[in-house]
């Protein structure tokens, strides 16, 4: 895939000052500026100051500058304008309202974290020693961005933008949502219906699934606000997640074990329409993960503002 990765996000929000603090408090390595670093993606997010929160831009990572031509014909094709730089390309989707940069990047790789020996019936793996999972006491430092959801007031419009225009490709379905990826990722950007665009949420990968329980037990020490829903597993990419919530009503999610696609033909999409689209297991979904609490005063905002 020409595409390689969800390269960056810039957040816009009222206090900038708050929710900075909420990402170093997540894991993020401060770099100044309100503008943060994984611990293999780089400088992957952005905080800036707009009315209310929302989704500036998004940029994705592609290998060289004739993708870039590819992806302006396509955009061509569908009508959406975009400026052409040497090294990258913008444009926006109508229906997310976001400013989608496509740049040529360097890939990134990633050394994986030690191996983990698992006890399991009939098999002993790790003998006369305590899990390394519950020995670990420094901070949980997030690997990398791995997703984000958006909201559209047009949902196969936006779908059609990042699949037939950037060249995204679709993982899996749902009834007025689309997974998909611009990398081996099952998901990098899921698009659903909304009355408004919108950020859900962001996602970030962690190592495994204690680092995920170790990172938002910590974010809730002094901090119950934050919970959002957790801990679980998604069906749908089949990740461990727990989501928290930052001071401007964004969702982010700790991941791990995320579905791997390395071979486009060997994976075949499908439309899910029964509860396993969700989650496989852990608590009930809180009716705040579905319609966050402020979107009654986003589409107010949104319409004195118009």
């Amino acid at each position: 895939m020409p595409l390689h990765r969800l390269a960056r996000v810039t957040i816009g929000v009222p206090d900038v000052e708050a929710t900075a603090a909420y990402y170093a408090d997540f894991g993020l390595t401060a770099l100044g500026g309100a503008r943060f670093a994984s611990t293999d993606g780089g400088e992957q997010l952005r905080i800036v100051h707009t009315d209310r929160r929302r989704l500036e831009e998004l940029v994705v990572g592609a290998d060289d500058p004739d993708d870039l031509a590819r992806i302006g014909a396509a955009l061509g094709r569908l009508g959406i304008p975009f400026v052409r730089g040497a090294h990258s390309l913008r444009a926006v989707d109508p229906g997310t309202e976001v400013t989608v940069t496509v740049e040529v990047q360097a890939r990134v790789a990633q050394d994986p974290p030690p191996p983990v020996a698992y006890n399991a019936p009939g098999r002993a793996e790790r003998r006369g020693a305590r899990a390394p999972g519950v020995l670990r006491e420094d901070a949980v430092r997030p690997r990398r961005l791995g997703h984000v959801v958006l909201g559209s007031t047009d949902q196969p419009a936006s779908q059609r933008f990042f699949t037939e225009g950037l060249g995204f490709k679709a993982s899996d379905l749902v009834p007025g949502a689309a997974f998909l990826r611009c990398s081996t990722d099952h998901h990098n950007v899921l698009v659903q219906q909304a009355p408004l665009a919108f950020l859900h949420h962001s996602s970030w990968q962690v190592d495994d699934v204690d680092e995920v329980g170790r990172g938002a037990t910590r974010m809730l020490e002094g901090h119950p606000e934050r919970h959002v829903w957790g801990l679980g597993r998604h069906h749908l990419g089949s990740n461990f997640f727990w989501y928290l919530k930052d001071p401007a009503g964004n969702f982010s999610e700790y991941f791990a074990d995320m579905d791997c696609i390395v071979e486009d033909q060997l994976w075949t999409p499908r439309v899910w329409e029964d509860a396993r689209a969700l989650f496989s297991w852990g608590p009930p979904v809180p009716p705040s993960f579905l319609h966050p609490e402020d979107l009654a005063a986003l589409m107010t905002g949104a319409h004195d503002a118009s």
